[in-house]
């Protein structure tokens, strides 16, 4: 009995030790002045389509005045876009961007604040024919605008301070200022600064509308395969207008817009071959890099920034002022975290809405 004892013993200790681990996986977890001076109209070609309706443009009538599972928490105020947040605090961005895309043709140019986008000046009429490439001559009336308002800015601060007479005018400026629902004295502080131009991209945005039709079907397939919302297949609106042989100032090529040393990290060999040129190998790089930095970043309104400003960038972001991403737009101040910066993921929100909804927009 003895030598049995002494046999069972060593199995039963064996049996314990096993049954207290586990097999658990380890998972990682108001009114818009216009400056319209009498020139001829122009209207905006319409551009066929052979598989969709045909949306026709008219002269813009001016108004015055993974599939994720992350919960995304850090707004309190919001509405829900898919699974793109859209935080109530952005709208006026959105909408800026909406009219850029659809509203206003590239004749037409919006002087506004850079800060407060819903702060719109005036929205010019360019003289002659305009081009993709403007002018000298057209150049400098864009300029002597924003020069304009910067002088008007100036005054009517000039007068706020020592509380001098105002004018209709200023009365009109000052109500513009207000209705961005700040604190009027630190709207207007600085604001002759913020003065900045937009040109409309009207027919650039259509023609990027009508080439997507042909690679929207794959493009989405990729990010669904990859786990990722199949919305991302837009973004193109926002880099090139999907032209598919976009160069930038910065060195980014093709539809997607790679550099060369972000392509020979997420596109399919591409530290052999420079295929940014190829829309669909770009495409699968995209997908790559967006689930990388969705990864790192945890949330798809800084992980979308990040395609602009770099994974590094928006996680320097996080680390000063937190995860909000409505903190971050508003407050953060980092190197090169400027105006595209700050308006990516408004501008990705916006060309979301228009191609989720074209006759809406596009009349």
């Amino acid at each position: 009995m003895k030598t049995l004892s002494l046999r069972i013993l060593p199995l039963l200790i064996i049996a314990l030790l096993n049954a207290c681990t586990s097999d658990a996986p380890n998972i990682k977890p108001d009114k818009t002045a216009v400056y319209h001076p009498v020139y001829p109209k122009q209207t905006v070609p319409t551009i066929p389509a052979p598989t969709r309706p045909v949306y026709p443009s008219k002269p813009y009538q001016y108004l015055i005045p993974p599939r994720v599972t992350v919960p995304q928490k850090y707004y309190s105020t919001s509405t829900h876009s898919g699974v793109f947040q859209k935080p109530t605090e952005l709208e006026p961005a959105v909408e800026f961007w909406r009219k850029t895309y659809t509203a206003w043709n590239r004749s037409q140019v919006a002087i506004h604040d850079d800060q407060f986008l819903n702060v719109i000046y005036e929205v010019l009429v360019l003289p002659g024919y305009v081009d993709e490439c403007l002018t000298t001559e057209q150049k400098e009336i864009i300029k002597n605008r924003r020069d304009y308002w910067r002088e008007q800015l100036l005054q009517l601060e000039d007068k706020v301070r020592f509380k001098a007479p105002l004018n209709p005018n200023d009365r009109q400026l000052i109500a513009k200022l207000q209705s961005t629902g700040r604190d009027f004295n630190t709207v207007l502080m600085g604001a002759d600064k913020r003065v900045r131009s937009q040109r409309g991209t009207r027919e650039r945005f259509l023609k990027g509308l009508e080439i997507s039709r042909n690679y929207d079907r794959e493009f989405r397939k990729i990010f669904h395969d990859a786990g990722l919302p199949e919305d991302l297949a837009i973004l193109p609106h926002v880099e090139s207008s999907f032209q598919p042989d976009a160069k930038s100032s910065a060195g980014a090529v093709g539809m997607w817009q790679f550099t060369k040393a972000a392509a020979k990290t997420f596109m399919p060999g591409g530290d052999k071959v420079d295929r940014r040129l190829d829309p669909i190998a770009s495409a699968t790089g995209a997908a790559r890099y967006l689930s990388f930095a969705y990864s790192r970043l945890g949330d798809w309104p800084t992980a979308i920034t990040s395609y602009n400003h770099g994974v590094g960038g928006m996680k320097r972001a996080q680390n000063q002022v937190g995860h909000d991403f409505v903190s971050i737009i508003q407050t953060y101040d980092g190197p090169a975290f400027g105006f595209a910066s700050r308006n990516y993921y408004a501008q990705f929100l916006a060309a979301r809405d228009i191609t989720s909804n074209p006759t809406q927009y596009l009349r």
